[in-house]
């Protein structure tokens, strides 16, 4: 994106927010958990970004989806930091590329205890891929004016003389 003098940017302090201090073991543990508390605030910033196309217009979309995922992380180590603390060291340490399959038994523990406390279900396999409508407070943004044209050339009129072609059709064999 080129910047000029005419584009406004935000202030730092409008951009700072408290960030999530988190491993990446961690944020892989709670990711479907996670994707799931936060699932509205999620879509409602990312239909910001889809529709107005300016990062600056969905600043306060972004800082609703920090807060809750911290939030979420929040009530997270409140209710089961035991639980989420094996299932993360399980993902970061059982293989080179944190799979999920060599920890399916802390995976289940921390479901469960999940689902206990907060009332998170694990969603199921392909849930994030399927299509949702979005419903939302906010504005649709105006619908850009179809720009028209008027015609470059105009007809010839029909009274216009039309002599054969000079070296014959190009359509030759139709004649």
């Amino acid at each position: 994106m080129v910047i000029t003098n005419d584009i406004s940017l935000p202030p730092d302090e409008e951009l700072t927010v408290q960030e999530l201090n988190l491993s990446t073991s961690a944020l892989r543990a709670g990711a479907f958990h996670l994707g799931k508390h936060c699932e509205n605030q999620n879509n409602e910033f990312m239909l910001c970004r889809q529709e107005l196309d300016d990062p600056r217009a969905c600043i306060s979309e972004g800082k609703a989806v920090t807060s809750c995922a911290l939030d979420f992380f929040r009530k997270v180590k409140k209710t089961c930091h035991e639980e989420f603390l094996q299932y993360a060291t399980c993902l970061d340490k059982s293989s080179g590329n944190m799979a999920f399959g060599n920890c399916r038994k802390t995976q289940g523990v921390l479901d469960k205890c999940v689902l206990d406390n907060l009332g998170i279900e694990r969603p199921d396999y392909g849930y994030f891929t399927r299509a949702k409508v979005h419903s939302t407070e906010r504005e649709a943004p105006p619908k850009p004016i179809k720009k028209e044209y008027p015609d470059a050339t105009p007809g010839l009129p029909e009274d216009y003389p039309k002599p054969p072609a000079k070296y014959g059709s190009r359509f030759h064999w139709l004649e």
